[in-house]
C-alpha cells in the first residue's frame, strides 16, 4: 500500500460528518510537524481549522481544504460500511474518497516527497484545513483567512483539493467559479374557504406571475469564461394541506449562480423591480454565499498544467463550472486559486471512490506544481 493510499485509508476511517473533524487534522498536522511545519490551531466554536507553515518568507503557496464530509446516507445501500476504507477493483471506496481525503492525502505526500528532496526551497508551504466546507462554511476558511489578513500574512498561490475532474486525472481544473446568490421571500396573503375567494387572497395567484418572470428572465450572456446567470427555484412551500383552505402565506427559496457580468446589488434591484411591480406584499432576505472569482494564466496555472502534462500526459483545460468552494473566501485577498483533484463523478454519492492509481498520480502531480514554483534552482 503505498504512502498516499494508506493515509487515505486513515483519514476516512475517521467518521468526520460535518462539522466533525474526528481527529483528521491532528493526523494531518503530526505528518506536517515532523517535517518542520509550525502548527497553529484554529478552532472557531465547533469548527476545527489548521493553519500549518513552513517557512518565513514568499512567495507563500498554500493547500488549501477540508476535512469535514456530508452524511453517508443509508447505510443498507453502501456496498462497504461508508467509514470503513475498502480497495476494490482499483477503487478505494469511502464517504470522502474523493470529497476531499484523498487529496488531503496527497497533499501531504506530496509535500513530503517535495521537502525531502528540498529541505531549504524557497518561499513557504501552507496548509488551510477546514471542518466546515460542506456546513454552513460560517467558521472555517472564511475566518481564518480573516485572521491571515489582520496580521498581513498574504497567500500568493493556493491549490484547492476539490475534486475537479470529468473523466480522467488531469482533464480539468477550476480556475473560477460562479458567485452564488440566495433569496428567501415570504408573500403575504389572506387565508379563506376555496368557496368564497373574494373573502380571501391567494398568495400564490398573487406571485406567480412574478415568479415566473423570473424564471425567464435573461440576466445575462456570460463570457470567455463564465456561462449565462442562472435562476433557480429550490424551495417552494404553500397551503395548509387541506383541500378547502386558500393559504394566507407562500415561502420561496431561490438562487442565482452568476458570472462576473453581475454584481450582487445589481441582481436584487433587478428582481425587486420585478417583485414590486406585482402589487403583493412581501418580504425578501439575501444571503450571499460568495461572489464569483477567476484566476487568469499566470505562475500557478502554468505550474498545474506543466506538471498535469508530464504526470498525465495530457492538456488539461480550464474551467468555472460546478458549485462554490472556499476558494471564494481565498481569492479576494489576492490570491492566485486553482483547484485540482481527483474524478467528481462520485461524490456525495452511496459507495463515493476515488482511483487508488489516481491518488499517488495526484500526490505526483501536486509535487511537480511544488517543483516548479518552490524549487531552487
Amino acid at each position: 500500500m503505498s504512502p498516499t493510499l494508506s493515509l487515505a485509508c486513515d483519514l476516512i476511517a475517521r467518521d468526520s460528518v460535518t462539522p466533525a473533524d474526528a481527529g483528521c487534522q491532528t493526523l494531518m498536522a503530526d505528518r506536517l510537524a515532523a517535517l518542520g511545519f509550525q502548527i497553529e490551531p484554529m478552532p472557531f466554536g465547533e469548527v476545527s481549522n489548521l493553519w500549518a507553515r513552513r517557512g518565513d518568507s514568499g512567495p507563500l503557496f498554500c493547500f488549501a481544504g477540508h476535512t469535514d464530509v456530508v452524511p453517508s446516507g443509508p447505510l443498507d445501500q453502501w456496498t462497504s460500511p461508508p467509514f470503513t476504507p475498502t480497495v476494490r477493483d482499483g477503487r478505494l471506496y469511502g464517504r470522502g474518497a474523493a470529497d476531499m481525503k484523498g487529496s488531503l492525502a496527497a497533499m501531504v505526500t506530496a509535500t513530503e516527497d517535495f521537502v525531502a528532496a528540498h529541505p531549504d526551497h524557497a518561499g513557504s508551504i501552507a496548509f488551510l484545513i477546514t471542518s466546515d466546507e460542506e456546513g454552513p462554511a460560517t467558521e472555517g476558511t472564511v475566518k481564518v483567512v480573516e485572521r491571515l489578513e489582520e496580521r498581513g500574512e498574504k497567500i500568493d498561490y493556493a491549490l484547492v483539493g476539490e475534486p475537479s475532474c470529468r473523466e480522467r486525472l488531469g482533464d480539468t481544473i477550476k480556475n473560477g467559479r460562479r458567485g452564488s446568490l440566495s433569496g428567501f421571500l415570504k408573500v403575504y396573503g389572506k387565508q379563506g374557504h376555496v368557496a368564497y375567494p373574494h373573502l380571501a387572497d391567494n398568495p400564490f395567484h398573487a406571485c406567480v406571475g412574478a415568479l415566473q418572470q423570473l424564471c425567464a428572465e435573461t440576466w445575462d450572456a456570460g463570457n470567455d469564461h463564465f456561462p449565462p446567470t442562472s435562476f433557480q427555484i429550490a424551495n417552494l412551500n404553500v397551503g395548509t394541506g387541506a383541500e378547502n383552505v386558500i393559504p394566507g402565506e407562500l415561502e420561496a427559496q431561490f438562487n442565482l449562480r452568476f458570472s462576473t457580468e453581475l454584481t450582487p446589488e445589481a441582481i436584487k434591484t433587478r428582481i425587486h423591480r420585478i417583485l414590486d411591480a406585482g402589487g403583493f406584499r412581501y418580504e425578501l432576505r439575501w444571503r450571499l454565499s460568495g461572489n464569483p472569482f477567476l484566476t487568469p494564466a499566470g505562475a500557478l496555472v502554468e505550474a498545474s498544467r506543466a506538471a498535469i502534462a508530464e504526470v498525465c500526459g495530457i492538456e488539461t483545460q480550464l474551467s468555472t463550472s460546478g458549485g462554490t468552494s472556499d476558494g471564494r473566501f481565498i481569492a479576494p485577498t489576492g490570491a492566485q486559486v486553482l483547484e485540482l483533484g481527483p474524478l467528481n463523478a462520485s461524490i456525495h454519492q452511496i459507495d463515493e471512490w476515488v482511483g487508488v492509481q489516481e491518488l499517488d498520480r495526484l500526490s505526483a502531480i501536486y509535487r511537480g506544481i511544488l517543483e516548479r514554483l518552490l524549487a531552487r534552482h
